[in-house]
């Protein structure tokens, strides 16, 4: 199997790195399960005291693999991955160790989700944000579950529906990221320095505080969202703003605009 996430164990920090950069670590069936089986070793290790969640290259996700081919029904497909992107953002959500994203690039669509679902994230210099989903005719569904607590309503007015990009600075200023840092290695270093101090189990308890309010968002609403994200991915609209996506030009809608 092709390894797609770099996993490595250094100074009590489990440092799990999407290593997929031929694809802008895209979010393919594969790489997601190999997420999942690095939180699940960092948990099962009782020398790790934090995940650190970061990447290879210069994108940290581009959301979900537009171009993974897949067979039988589309719907059935897109709901599959529906399913799949909401238990790997709950698994980050509900994992008993700190997640501290670690981001220096780009990070587009879903990979917004995975940024939402981290306690601590820090980004750097070169890092850039967009919800884009508007654009190809669907809509950040199932990673609102980890962004819409995070971000003000107001940011979340606007990014959702404008699709356009925006800086690590403004991601601090609207809670998505928790500090802009010039240099990423040394601030995460200096995070998991902090957390090393608390004890395992004054983590999992402080971390459960946070987080069960979002976890009770996904047990609420993520197979409805599920569903009304396939059902977005297999319209007409969708079809074809994820084609011009591919060919790499503009959806009919766009020429439309007089």
């Amino acid at each position: 199997m092709t390894k797609l996430v770099d996993y490595r164990v250094e100074g009590g920090a489990a440092h799990v790195r999407l290593d997929s950069p031929h694809n802008r670590n895209a979010l393919s069936s594969a790489l997601v399960e190999q997420l999942h089986a690095g939180l699940e070793r960092a948990v099962a290790d009782p020398a790790v005291r934090v995940v650190v969640l970061g990447h290879t290259g210069g994108t940290f996700c581009a959301g979900a693999d537009l171009g993974e081919n897949s067979a039988g029904d589309p719907h059935d497909t897109a709901l599959a991955r529906a399913v799949e992107m909401a238990a790997l953002l709950r698994a980050v959500v509900a994992c008993p160790l700190p997640v501290v994203g670690a981001v220096d690039g780009h990070v587009r669509a879903g990979g917004l989700g995975l940024v939402g679902a981290c306690d601590i994230v820090v980004a750097g210099p070169a890092s850039t944000f967009a919800l884009t989903e508007a654009r190809i005719g669907v809509a950040p569904a199932i990673i609102s579950m980890t962004l819409l607590p995070k971000l003000t309503p107001r940011a979340a007015g606007r990014y959702y529906l404008t699709g356009e990009t925006f800086t690590a600075a403004i991601a601090a200023q609207i809670g998505l990221v928790t500090m802009a840092a010039e240099e990423v290695d040394a601030a995460v270093a200096a995070v998991v320095a902090d957390l090393a101090k608390a004890s395992p189990q004054g983590l999992a308890a402080s971390k459960a505080l946070t987080t069960a309010a979002v976890l009770a968002g996904f047990d609420a609403d993520a197979d409805r969202l599920a569903r009304e994200s396939a059902q977005l991915f297999v319209s007409e609209q969708a079809q074809e703003g994820m084609l011009a996506f591919l060919e790499k030009r503009r959806p009919r809608w766009v020429d439309s605009v007089r």
